[in-house]
Formats: C-alpha cells, sequence, structure tokens
C-alpha cells in the first residue's frame, strides 16, 4: 500500500510525508518540480496517471482546473483514499473555485475526506522582506480578525485521516480547520516585534492603496480578498474545532509559528 504525496516542495506536504514514513508507510512524494527534492516523482496535474501508479492513498492539494484528470487517473489507478487540502473558502457557495474542486474531487468512487484550513500563520512569511527593507507592514483593513492556522497542525491532521484510512468515519467529510485564536491583523504585527524583538510600523492601507500596491493581476481575486477582510473588521473569526477533534492536541498559537521561524524578520 503506497501513499502518495503532492505538492512535494511545500511545508505541509513535507510534514506529512515526514509523518508517514515515521509511521511506517511506504510514501511517494510527488511534484510538480521533483529535481529540488531529493527524492520524487513528477507530478502532471495534466497527466496524473504516472505518479499514480499502483497508489491506494493520496493527499491532494486542491485545484479545480486539473480536478477532472485527477479522477480519471485516480479511478483507473484504484485508489481507495483521497484527503484534499481545500480551503475555508470553500464554504461561502458553489462558486468559489476551492467548493468546485471539492465537487469534481468528491464525485468518485474512492472515499474523500476534504480539510478546510482558513489563513495560513505562514502568510508572515510574504511580508518578512518588507519588513527587512522597509521596517514596515503595510495591508488593508489592519483591525480585520482572523484565526490563522499553524501549517503543522493541517499537516497533522492530515495524518491522522490517512493513517485511519477510508472506512474509518471519516469518509465524505469536510473538517473546517483554524488556529486556536481569533486576532487583528495589527495583533499579528504586534506579537512579531514581541516575539522577535524587531521593530514594526504597521501601515493602514486605503483600499484603493491597497490595490495599487498588492499587485494581483486576477481583478476578481483581488476585489474578492479586499471584501472578505472588510467584512472582518470588529467581527471575531469562528474558531473551528478540527484540529482538536483529528489530532487530539488544541492549535499551535501564532506565537509558536513566530518561535518556530526565529529569523524571518531579522
Amino acid at each position: 500500500m503506497t501513499i502518495l504525496v503532492s505538492g512535494g516542495r511545500g511545508a505541509i506536504a513535507r510534514a506529512v510525508a515526514a509523518g508517514l514514513t515515521a509511521a511506517g508507510q511506504d510514501v511517494r512524494v510527488a511534484s510538480r518540480e521533483p529535481s529540488a527534492l531529493r527524492t520524487a516523482v513528477v507530478y502532471d496535474p495534466a497527466d496524473p496517471a504516472p505518479a499514480l501508479d499502483g497508489v491506494t492513498q493520496v493527499f491532494l492539494y486542491s485545484d479545480a482546473r486539473s480536478a477532472p484528470a485527477f479522477v480519471a487517473a485516480a479511478e483507473a489507478a484504484g485508489v481507495k483514499q483521497v484527503v484534499l487540502l481545500s480551503s475555508l473558502s470553500s464554504l461561502g457557495g458553489p462558486e468559489d473555485p476551492h467548493a468546485k474542486a471539492e465537487q469534481v474531487i468528491a464525485n468518485a468512487s474512492y472515499a474523500t475526506t476534504r480539510l478546510q484550513p482558513g489563513a495560513f500563520m505562514s502568510n508572515a512569511k510574504y511580508r518578512a522582506h518588507q519588513v527587512r527593507a522597509t521596517g514596515q507592514i503595510r495591508l488593508p483593513y489592519l483591525d480585520a480578525e482572523e484565526a490563522p492556522i499553524h501549517e503543522l497542525d493541517i499537516a497533522d491532521a492530515a495524518l491522522r485521516v490517512l493513517l485511519d484510512g477510508p472506512g474509518n468515519g471519516h469518509d465524505g467529510r469536510g473538517y473546517p480547520l483554524t488556529g486556536p485564536e481569533s486576532m487583528t491583523r495589527r495583533r499579528q504585527i504586534e506579537q512579531i516585534t514581541e516575539v522577535t524583538g524587531v521593530p514594526i510600523e504597521a501601515v493602514d492601507l486605503t483600499p484603493d492603496e491597497a490595490r495599487a500596491e498588492m499587485g494581483l493581476r486576477d481583478e476578481g481575486q483581488r476585489e474578492t480578498l479586499l471584501a472578505y477582510w472588510a467584512s472582518r473588521v470588529g467581527t471575531p473569526a469562528p474558531i473551528e474545532p478540527g484540529v482538536e477533534l483529528l489530532t487530539g492536541h488544541t492549535g499551535r498559537p501564532f506565537t509558536t509559528w513566530l518561535t518556530d521561524n526565529p529569523t524571518l524578520f531579522t
């Protein structure tokens, strides 16, 4: 029995693969760029059949565009279980890209479990260069609340479902996942300074300033993000029980993530 872990270069996939290996499972790591990893096979989203040959379980990153090709190849390969890394945004309606991927991936004979995390704590990495270069973090809606999740909590949840296997209560289920605390984006910046000692000026951009600085080519995605952040101002983010339900431990706080990445902002 072989378990395929796709997206092998990502932090979540690396942790899932390491956990499965430690548990004595036969693991096949797959990546679009396998040369960046010591042991990995090529994963071509347009033709995943070679990577799926002989595989019984899959940890899969959500992608609506390549979902039909995956389903066809997985069915042909006799895959028994797929653990899909989706997003909390999938609960917002059927037109969400992650919701579309869920619909396609789940429409098959194998057992499907959907992991639906919200904002990642690791999003802070994208602000580190700005801090080092300017001493600032420039974001719109600094008082928007979210409950970011540590990537290792997502990996722990995926590991539990894969080790339990199909037919063990996870089939057909979706697990919304969040971190243990709702906090504003402003408070996250304050915690970066408290943990790392790096002084940071938090700059609250207007929506128009954010549009000019965000650099997103997809206008629809940009406006969706701005509308979402605006809706979160003054509204605490719900804390979902999925991490504790699947792993038996509470989610890691943001301060733990910062301690895990001690040189990121220095």
